[in-house]
C-alpha cells in the first residue's frame, strides 16, 4: 500500500474537490505534509479521517460538527454520534419508505389510466374526497397551470405532478350547459389534508383519449345519460386530467374525465 498520495489522487479517490481538501486542511481535520516543490502528501493517517468525514457529510453532519468530534474523541463522543448517525439513517429509511409507497401509488395510477373505459359514461360511488381548491375564474390551459402550481405547494414533499389523476378544474353547470366549455371557475387537487370536500355520492363519469377541450362531444352524453336514467345534475362538472402534457407529449395519449354528482329527479 502506498504511504503518500498526492492531491489529485486523493481528490478522485474520494470524489472530493481539491479546495474541499484546501478546506478541510484549513480545519485542522487532515494534516498533510509537503514533498518536493511543496506538493501536498496525504498519509494514511489522513485517509481515515477523510473516510469519517465522508461518511459524516453524506448523513448531512454540518462540518463544525465533525470537527467539534475529531478534535475531542472519546468513547462516550463516538457512542453518542453512532446514535446520531443512527437517527438520521432511521430517518432515511422512513422517507425513503414514504416515497416508495408514492411512487407506487403514481405508478398505478398511470396503468389504471391506460385501461380506463373511452367515451362510456358510467356511474361510480364516492365517498367524501377532501382536496386543496383554489377559486378563480379562467380560461386557459397556461391559467390553469398556474393555479396548479399554487395548489402544489400547499404541501411540496408529498404532492405531485406526475402519475397524479386527482388534479383538475371545476366547470359551472350553467356554463356547460350553454356551451361555455371554458368558463372554468377554480382549480383543485384531491388530497386528504385539504381544507375543501366533494360530497359524497354517485357520480357520472365519462372518459375520453386526446385534447382535453372535447367536452362539447362528452358532455351531451352525460346530460342524455341522465335523463334516460331520471337522474339530475347536482353539482360543477370536474374536469380531471389522467394523463396531459406531465405524462405524455403525444396529445392522442391524453386521457381527461369529467365527473358530475347527481341525484334522483324528483
Amino acid at each position: 500500500m502506498k504511504q503518500f498520495y498526492k492531491i489529485g489522487e486523493i481528490s478522485k479517490l474520494y470524489n472530493i474537490g481539491p479546495d474541499s481538501l484546501r478546506y478541510y486542511e484549513k480545519l485542522g481535520l487532515l494534516t498533510p505534509c509537503r514533498g518536493t516543490n511543496d506538493y501536498r502528501l496525504y498519509t494514511l493517517n489522513d485517509l481515515w479521517r477523510l473516510n469519517v468525514i465522508r461518511d459524516l457529510r453524506k448523513l448531512g453532519f454540518p462540518m463544525e460538527k465533525i470537527q467539534e468530534y475529531m478534535e475531542a474523541r472519546t468513547i462516550d463522543n463516538t457512542h453518542k454520534l453512532l446514535e446520531e448517525e443512527l437517527a438520521v439513517i432511521e430517518d432515511r429509511i422512513l422517507e425513503l419508505k414514504e416515497l416508495h409507497e408514492n411512487v407506487t401509488e403514481r405508478l398505478h395510477t398511470l396503468e389504471e389510466a391506460v385501461s380506463q373505459p373511452l367515451g362510456i359514461v358510467q356511474q361510480k360511488e364516492f365517498p367524501a374526497r377532501r382536496c386543496h381548491m383554489i377559486h378563480h375564474p379562467f380560461h386557459t390551459d397556461e391559467e390553469m397551470d398556474m393555479l396548479i402550481k399554487q395548489l402544489l405547494n400547499k404541501d411540496k414533499k408529498n404532492l405531485y405532478i406526475i402519475g397524479n389523476n386527482r388534479i383538475g378544474s371545476l366547470l359551472p353547470l350553467d356554463q356547460a350547459s350553454t356551451g361555455q366549455y371554458q368558463n372554468y371557475e377554480g382549480a383543485f387537487i384531491i388530497d386528504s389534508k385539504g381544507s375543501s370536500v366533494f360530497d359524497a355520492g354517485t357520480y357520472l363519469s365519462v372518459c375520453y383519449h386526446g385534447d382535453s377541450h372535447q367536452h362539447q362531444t362528452y358532455y351531451p352524453l352525460m346530460v342524455d345519460y341522465a335523463s334516460a336514467h331520471q337522474l339530475r345534475f347536482d353539482g360543477p362538472i370536474l374536469e380531471l386530467l389522467w394523463i396531459d402534457i406531465h405524462q405524455s407529449a403525444n396529445v392522442s395519449e391524453h386521457i381527461t374525465e369529467l365527473q358530475v354528482k347527481v341525484c334522483p329527479e324528483s
